[in-house]
């Protein structure tokens, strides 16, 4: 075989290559978006039972087709207080377990199933050409891109089993048998296309041409073990500029590799006919074989690791210790984490956790503010001042991690739940300012030494009260999804409605019975109409989705 010849084949290869990793990622987008819903569900439904996380973390990965996706998920949960390192672990074990599903799906290919394969990119092309439906699109593209997949793997086959016949190739690939060395191979790969999913499939490929690497027996299968090392880079570079914790769990995903990683290893070492005895017997095919042995592996070393979880998390605290570090303040967002910008549905439902963190600060700054002027306390000023300010702070984080989301892609339904937030956001900042408004009413209240008649502070304070119910009520509508109480937040933001007529016609009553001192009118009158006022926005708040 020429020199030309082998570039060419080379060529040939790095498009399949290509080829594959492009439907890898088309079609693990896109499955993040059909699944985005269902991930939201799955990741709030995170308990202290180490099996339903383990369980968790393989059915996302398995949907998505990235244990570095969910891995990343996983950091920013920890990261955002969500999870706990030690519910962190154990989905972590259990996403390890779902990204062989990749592997067993590619070890298919040795069945002669391409056709089928390639009849799936044609449909899935042309679902997203001619579909106008959103979720019909994303499913075309799924097949799509599962369809490419295997194409691409096909595109590879023809000129890796020529490469068969080139003596020098065959000899230089049985020549790399260094356990150590082959481990490399698959930490650097994998490293290098950050998907240990993507590395196993190639292996597989190669086994599916004839190609071998190492002198047979176990070679291979030190590359399929250094992959899944390889595979921790991405939440290792995700943890950077992470807080404490969010880095421990990078770690424990770490140490759960490496250490079943080094076991396994071992055990080939020491059991040198392993792959001969075992998987030749078992599996005719050198696919099933490799792709056997990464299911084999990561559900053996979640079996070893999961009664061992709390070791695993007091290693990666030993490893990582605490230093003196910013803490959170109620200006930073509590929920939202720049990891789940890759997930849109999971991003969403995390920012609208931190809208209504922000309204229940706002509501917060309307107590301190309303009981400063009922107890005539010039304190609650700064006080509501410095609320507001972190309110403020909030609000710009959480726009802009909005527009962020928006930006990458989301569905419409996506769309218009951001610009549900975005409305939702404006109407909490106005409440806040409402609550500043207050302050000022106190400060006049004060200076000028107004009193009001007898009975009104209890009204106004029944009126204040009643906001505070409704917005219980808007908050499960909003946050929980129970659109069943809108009836009720309605007729709770009439009955404010009602009471803000009856405070103003008594009030104009006792002006003209000369009961009431006439410099009181202002502040009176505007206080009412700005507790009013925010039972306005608190029922635009309720119904924002609804446009």
């Amino acid at each position: 075989m020429t020199t030309r010849e082998i570039i060419t084949i080379i060529v040939e290869i790095l498009a399949g290559c290509g080829a594959f990793l492009l439907g890898f990622k088309v079609l693990s987008e896109n499955m993040e978006k059909i699944a985005g819903k269902g991930l939201k569900v799955l990741f709030n439904k995170t308990s202290n039972k180490k099996m339903l996380n383990v369980g968790m973390g393989a059915a996302a990965t398995a949907v998505i087709q990235s244990s570095s996706v969910t891995t990343v998920m996983v950091v920013g949960f920890v990261n955002a207080g969500i999870m706990s390192l030690y519910q962190a672990a154990s989905v972590i074990m259990g996403a390890n377990i779902g990204t062989t599903i990749t592997g067993q799906i590619a070890a298919l290919q040795a069945f002669d199933i391409d056709l089928i394969f390639m009849l799936m990119l044609f449909v899935g092309v042309f679902m997203d050409l001619f579909s106008k439906n959103e979720r019909v699109k994303q499913a075309g593209l799924s097949l799509a891109g599962l369809g490419l997949v295997f194409v691409g793997l096909g595109l590879m086959a023809d000129p890796m089993s020529a490469l068969k016949e080139s003596k020098g190739v065959v000899n230089f690939l049985s020549s790399v048998d260094n356990p150590i060395l082959l481990l490399l191979v698959g930490v650097v790969m994998t490293a290098i296309i950050q998907s240990s999913s993507a590395v196993t499939t190639i292996v597989i490929s190669m086994a599916s041409a004839g190609l071998v690497i190492g002198s047979g027996g176990n070679a291979v299968l030190f590359v399929i073990l250094g992959s899944n090392i390889g595979t921790c880079v991405t939440a290792l570079i995700s943890s950077i500029g992470a807080s404490l914790n969010a880095r421990r769990a990078s770690i424990i995903h770490l140490l759960f590799n490496v250490l079943g990683s080094l076991i396994f290893a071992v055990i080939l070492l020491i059991w040198t006919s392993f792959n001969d005895t075992v998987l030749v017997k078992l599996f005719t095919k050198p696919a099933t074989q490799i792709a056997m042995f990464h299911t084999i592996f990561n559900v053996g070393s979640t079996l070893l690791f999961l009664p061992f979880t709390n070791l695993l998390v007091k290693m990666s605290i030993k490893l990582v210790r605490e230093k003196k570090q910013t803490e959170k303040t109620s200006a930073d967002l509590a929920y939202m984490d720049k990891r789940f910008l890759a997930t849109p549905a999971v991003a969403v439902e995390q920012l609208r956790k931190d809208t209504f963190r922000m309204a229940d600060m706002a509501m917060e700054s309307v107590r301190t503010a309303f009981d400063g002027f009922i107890a005539r306390d010039l304190s609650a000023v700064e006080k509501v001042y410095e609320q507001n300010e972190n309110i403020a702070r909030v609000s710009g984080k959480i726009s802009d991690y909005l527009v962020r989301v928006s930006a990458i892609g989301s569905s419409l339904k996506e769309e218009k739940m951001i610009n549900a937030l975005h409305n939702n956001v404006g109407d909490i900042a106005r409440i806040a300012e409402l609550a500043d408004n207050f302050t000022k009413y106190t400060k006049r209240e004060v200076e000028e030494n107004l009193v009001f008649s007898a009975g009104i502070n209890e009204k106004l304070t029944e009126m204040h009260q009643t906001l505070h119910m409704q917005y219980g009520v808007v908050k499960r509508i909003s946050l929980l999804g129970e659109r069943g109480l809108l009836p009720e937040a309605d007729a709770l933001e009439n009955r404010v409605d009602e009471m803000r007529k009856a405070l103003v016609a008594e009030h104009i009553e006792r002006l003209g019975q000369g009961k009431c001192r006439p410099e009181n009118n202002t502040v009176f009158i505007n206080l009412v109409c700005n507790l009013e006022r925010i039972g306005d926005h608190l029922d635009f708040i309720a119904h924002s989705e609804e446009v």
